[in-house]
């Protein structure tokens, strides 16, 4: 009997969900391993971290979609080190091994700190369901602690500053100058919001600066026409939890500041160190990576040069998906010589600024504003895995548009027992 072969997915983002997709129920045996148990849907993070959605509602347990996969398995563990001269991987999990005939590597990124520490430890990223939840957390709090403090507001304690203006930091300040205006002042009625700033701080001259001209001016109008303060080529060089430093000596007091300033990929040890290329695994255009026969690497962790992307393939969720497809079908082909290379479509690329107001530019065209809002609400709705999801966010949409607001703004702090969260 001829025996599975078996591939171990390190991984379960878009990347490496849509590759475990593509392989279910076929001839291979497969494991997914990720240190947490579900898919995100990344993009609709901030919508998570300013209360307009549960985090439930785009987190998908690897076991509920996998559930009547006769060759798909999960296991919860970090792999720490890859051995490929043994053909295996060591996790955290009391250092147990796994070994495997194929590894995909589909870790993705993490926020980028470029070296920062104290920006690390005092500033909030949002990579991942935790961190979403924890910005929710910490902003709400920050009221509920000025309320109860009776401080002045306008010591800059209740700014919320974001550093970064690619869609993630652009989306973010139109959601919080949203809130500023039609929620919070409901919430604390007797709170004067006037002084509360949403500030977003961009190194280019213009947000969006990878998308067209014409969506470049549209957000920044969006973003003034909802209050956002936009500092343009400015870069923050310092925080003390209290102020924020930017290159030109500028001081900007805030106790919420939101890192959106880049991000880097998620490395495991043990391969040769001279293949990654900006923190990403060199692979040819099968993904295969660089220097090893049987690992491959897709997603935003993969650098792959090709002639219309020499400088790599922008880390965007359509890449992962197509990387993961491409795979799946070369590694369900009899032989490697009818695999097919990988060539990225660019489908185009859209942000939400606010409700009507949002940028999509797609190949053939680009629109901005109202209909361009309803198409990004359609498109995102429909990459929602479940229809108990897409029924959720739908009926939260619909109420936040009517109501203007949401009902879940909870704050929830794990407790701490014995050095364990309870």
């Amino acid at each position: 009997m001829e025996m599975r072969e078996k591939i171990i997915i390190v991984g379960g983002g878009f990347a490496g969900l849509q590759l475990a997709k593509k392989l279910n129920n076929k001839n291979k045996k497969i494991i997914i391993i990720d240190k947490v148990n579900h898919h995100m849907f990344q993009p609709l993070f901030y919508q998570v971290a300013c209360g307009r959605i549960e985090p439930s509602n785009i987190s998908f347990p690897f076991r509920k979609i996998f559930q009547n996969s006769k060759n798909i398995r999960y296991r919860m563990t970090e792999v720490l080190k890859i051995i490929p001269e043994e053909n295996k991987i060591i996790t955290s999990t009391d250092e147990t091994e796994f070994s495997y005939d194929k590894l995909i590597i589909a870790t993705g990124c993490k926020t980028n700190f470029f070296g920062n520490e104290t920006m690390e430890k005092l500033t909030f990223g949002m990579k991942n369901t935790q961190e979403a939840i924890a910005i929710r957390n910490h902003v709400l709090l920050t009221f509920e602690k000025l309320i109860m403090e009776r401080k002045r507001s306008d010591d800059g304690n209740w700014n919320i500053v974001i550093v970064g203006s690619g869609p993630t930091g652009v989306e973010l300040a139109g959601a919080f100058a949203e809130m500023k205006k039609d929620i919070l002042p409901r919430d604390y009625p007797h709170m004067n919001f006037d002084d509360l700033k949403v500030i977003l701080v961009s190194s280019t001259e213009k947000p969006l600066a990878v998308m067209s001209e014409e969506s470049q001016i549209m957000s920044e109008k969006y973003l003034k026409d909802l209050g956002v303060q936009f500092m343009s080529g400015e870069y923050v060089t310092g925080y003390d939890g209290d102020k924020v430093v930017t290159k030109s000596g500028l001081e900007i007091p805030s106790n919420n500041v939101i890192w959106a300033a880049g991000v880097s990929g998620n490395v495991i040890d043990g391969l040769n160190p001279e293949i990654l290329v900006r923190n990403r695994y060199k692979t040819d255009r099968f993904n295969r990576v660089q220097g090893y026969q049987n690992i491959f690497a897709i997603g935003d962790i993969a650098y792959m040069e090709t002639p219309k992307y020499p400088q790599g393939h922008p880390q965007v969720a359509n890449v992962a998906i197509n990387q993961g497809k491409n795979l799946a079908k070369n590694l369900l082909k009899k032989s490697e010589k009818d695999w097919t290379e990988y060539e990225y479509e660019d489908r185009g690329s859209m942000a939400t600024i606010g409700k009507h107001r949002a940028v999509v530019d797609l190949p053939k065209f680009k629109f901005q504003g109202f209909f361009a809002w309803y198409f990004w609400m359609f498109l995102h709705l429909m990459l929602i895995l479940s229809v108990r999801n897409k029924l959720a966010i739908f009926f939260n949409w619909m109420w936040s548009y009517f109501n203007k607001d949401s009902s879940l703004r909870l704050i929830i702090i794990p407790n701490k027992k014995n050095g364990t969260v309870q």
